[in-house]
């Protein structure tokens, strides 16, 4: 499971998609940085409570990283959303 963290927070971090779509003003490619923010928060909800050993530390990462992916998909969907009622001259 860590290595399929590490693979897909790379991925958010390396690969601008959403970045260049929100700058390009783009709904496809922040949809695409959405769609693979889903698995990256399914596994850091693994590590805050199916894992068998946790501290206190990891735990309140985990909310805080939980929290930042919550902001993240909430300002990804409103601006998807902007993008796709606005038009284009």
């Amino acid at each position: 499971a860590a290595v399929i963290t590490a693979c897909l927070s790379s991925l958010l971090v390396l690969v601008p998609a959403g970045w260049k779509g929100n700058l390009c003003e783009r709904s496809l490619s922040s949809c695409t940085s959405l769609l693979t923010l889903l698995p990256c928060a399914a596994l850091a909800v693994y590590y805050l409570l199916l894992q068998t050993f946790v501290l206190r530390l990891e735990f309140l990462l985990g909310c805080v990283l939980l929290c930042f992916y919550g902001l993240e998909l909430l300002l990804g969907v409103t601006s998807v959303l902007a993008f796709s009622r606005s038009r284009v001259y």
